[in-house]
Order: structure tokens, then sequence, then C-alpha cells
């Protein structure tokens, strides 16, 4: 048998790229099989190197909460670049986009652009250390931040043991102030905070995590953390790469009614192209050079093209009804789901936020990773093959959240369950 075009282009990346691919979550790895080549994309759609069509769930990981190839982002990216790709200068665009953010996010009074999530959240670290003078961070089993090496760590036996690195290459001294715990455990959190309280620079949250696969904080988890860091002097930091304009359109923090010290941002702000954001208030931005003395640079910050790209897509979710119509596909899909699953007799759970979802072979909706991984993660890969099989494509893991753009139309979601309806039959 003749190998697909898939297995081909697989097979030659795996010679000059480690594992075949550019981002580990890319890999078919914890389900197996040959990743998907995309040849080209369209609206809800994306058609891989075969040229089969897949309804896509992943949309680039978020950003393309248009769909793919909207007419408005694309003609702004083409128009942006007829003046130049690159400059090292200032431009416009990137005043632009630092007013729009602080106008819908009120959290940010200033903004600073980079290019990656994993840059802003690297730097909002930086700076939350260099504003308070302290050295430790907290972070949340399951809460993903880059790849930063302060954030490559994993819970020590200890509950709060600091913590050895998860990752090859980053040395033990680097992660050594570093405390993970528990996702909303107030509990642990009041702990470190007695424990260690004068000496936390920040807690670093996704207060509606992607990286697990939907969970969302509780409303008690985000009160204990927002009181635990006022009474401490510790920062608050919001990672919204994920949810930010993804679940409402002034982000998590809109919905649980927070104003964190400092919020990342990226994904949806740069509609496809690489643009991120960290932010917060005037007195804690002032910090960074060149005004203070908390270094952050980057040459392809602000680039005029993905700015273009981002404020284009903005502009189309800032408008009136945008996230009412995408919160009501989103929890379409999920509920339908849901109503399928218990059909055939599956334990099941699924929730939905704006434009994510999330779904669980499970009984219960999780409210931390532990409960994530107990799940029935076997079920899962042989859902997703099949769902793969009948042109449907979500993560190819049990710990991503999924994703919805305004292009997912009523045929589309009814084409989605009509498939899950065939696949959870046969896996009951």
């Amino acid at each position: 048998m003749t190998a697909s075009r898939n297995d081909q282009l697989f097979a030659r990346a795996s010679l000059t790229t480690p594992g075949g691919v550019n981002s580990p979550v890319r890999a078919f790895r914890q389900v197996g099989g040959v990743p998907r080549f995309v040849g080209r994309a369209s609206g809800a759609h994306f058609w891989d190197a075969d040229d089969r069509r897949y309804i896509d769930y992943i949309g680039s990981w978020g950003p393309a909460i248009l769909g793919h190839a909207h007419p408005a982002v694309v003609a702004a990216i083409q128009e942006a670049a007829t003046r130049g790709l690159s400059f090292g200068a200032p431009t416009e665009g990137e005043i632009e986009m630092a007013e729009t953010l602080c106008r819908l996010v009120p959290s940010m009074e200033q903004v600073r652009l980079v290019s990656s999530g994993t840059e802003a959240a690297m730097s909002a670290i930086r700076l939350a250390r260099g504003a308070t003078g302290r050295p430790k961070l907290i972070k949340f089993d399951g809460c993903y931040h880059g790849h930063a090496d302060s954030l490559l760590v994993k819970a020590g036996s200890g509950l709060l043991t600091f913590n050895t690195p998860s990752s090859a290459g980053v040395p033990p001294e680097i992660t050594q102030h570093t405390l993970v715990l528990d996702f909303n455990d107030c509990e642990q959190l009041e702990t470190a905070f007695a424990e260690h309280g004068d000496a936390i620079a920040c807690v670093m949250v996704e207060p509606i995590a992607g990286n697990m696969n939907l969970v969302r904080s509780t409303p008690e988890f985000v009160a204990c953390m927002q009181s635990l860091c006022r009474r401490h002097g510790a920062l608050l930091v919001f990672d919204e790469v994920m949810s930010g304009f993804r679940v409402a359109l002034g982000g998590a923090q809109a919905l649980y009614d927070v104003r964190p010290d400092l919020t990342v941002l990226g994904k949806v702000i740069g509609g496809g192209m690489p643009v991120a954001a960290f932010g917060g208030r005037r007195d804690l931005m002032r910090h960074l050079s060149p005004e203070g003395a908390v270094y952050q640079a980057g040459t392809l910050s602000g680039n005029p093209v993905a700015v273009a790209s981002g404020l284009a897509t903005l502009a189309e979710v800032a408008k009136p009804g945008f996230h009412e119509r995408l919160g009501a596909q989103t929890r379409r899909l999920a509920d339908g789901l849901a109503s399928a699953a218990h059909a055939a007799g599956l334990a099941f759970a699924s929730d939905a936020v704006g434009g994510m979802f999330g779904f669980y072979f499970t009984d219960e909706l999780p409210r931390a990773l532990a409960h994530v991984s107990g799940s029935d993660i076997e079920r899962f890969k042989r859902f997703f093959h099949a769902m793969l099989d009948r042109g449907v494509y979500f993560a190819p893991s049990a710990y991503e959240a999924g994703f919805v753009s305004i292009a997912h139309d009523d045929a589309t979601i009814d084409e989605t369950l009509a498939a899950a309806r065939e696949v959870f039959d046969t896996l009951a």
C-alpha cells in the first residue's frame, strides 16, 4: 500500500526536526499515529496533505477565533506587508494595539508587546520579582505558562517542597524559588503564604485553565488568591493567553470581576500571527526598561504585520453580540457531546465557556489536574481516532482544551454531533 502524503511528510520531517514537529503538542505521541500536515484552511475547516477535509476544533490552539483566513484579517496583513515587514523602530500600529488592549481589559493601564506567550509570561514574572524585590513565585499543577526555565517544574513529594526541574537542561537552582500547588486548593495556598509570604513575589494562574483540558477556577479560589496576595504584598498575575478574548471580551477576569495586578495575553490578539503582551498597573509597568531597572527587549516585538492581524481580529471580536453567538455554539457542541455519550451509557462530562470547551470520559467535571488524569484516557484515544476517521479534528491529547470559532455554524456542529453519536455507540 502506498504511504499517505501525511506519512511521507512525517518521515521526511523526522530526519531534520526532532520528533518530526516544531512543537510537542503537534505530535500524536499520546494518541498514537501520524500528525496531519495542513495544506490549507478556511473558516471552520482545514485540508491535510492528502486533501482530506477536517472540522477543526483546535484553531491553532486558540487564535483562530474568527475561523481560518478571515477576509478582513487577510486584507489587513496584505496591506501592512506592502509597507514593510519589520523596522526595529516604533510604529503607530503598536500604539493602537496598546490602546485597544487597555480599553478592553481595564486592569491593564500600560502594556508591553512581545512575540509569544512564553515571552510574555517570563517577562511578567521578572517584572513581579523586580517590582516586589522578592524571589519566589507560586504556580499551580496543570497550569502552563510557557517553557521558561523557572516554570518547567513538577510538584515535589511534600506540600511545599521546592521543586525539581521537569525538563532536562534546567538547573535545580533556577527552579528552587518556584512553588507548585494544587489548582483550586485554598488550604495549600494559605499554608504557602503562612510559611513564605514575605518572600513570594507573585501568584501566577490560568484563571480558566486550558492546558489540563478545560478546568475553571472556582470563585472561592479566585477570591482566596486575591485576598492572600493583597494581605502579603504579592502580585496576582492572570495568564490569559488562552482565555483572553476567548471566554469574554474582557477575558476571564471580566467573568470573575477581578482586577489582577498583571495580565498576560496572546493567541487571539495576534489573530494567527505571533503577538503577545503583558501589562497591568502603571506603577508596576514603570519598573520596565527604559524607564525602570527590569530589562526586557525584543527585535520583533510589535511587528507591524502581526499587529495589523491582531487589530483586525480584535475589531471583529469586539462587535456587539460576538461572544453571545460564539458561546451559544460552543455550549451546543459541549452539551450535544455529553447528551450523545450519556445516551450510549458512557461516563462523560463536558464544559464550555465562551469559545473554549472541554470533555472528559469521567462522571464529574474536574477541578484539578489529578481529576483529569483519573479520567478514561484510553477511551479518549479511541474516540479521538474514530472522530479523526470521520473528519473531525480534536486536540490529540486528553489534557488540551478545544476551541470553537465564529465560523462553526449550525451545520458544522450538527455534522460533528452526528459523527460523535456513531463513535460513542462503538465505545459503549
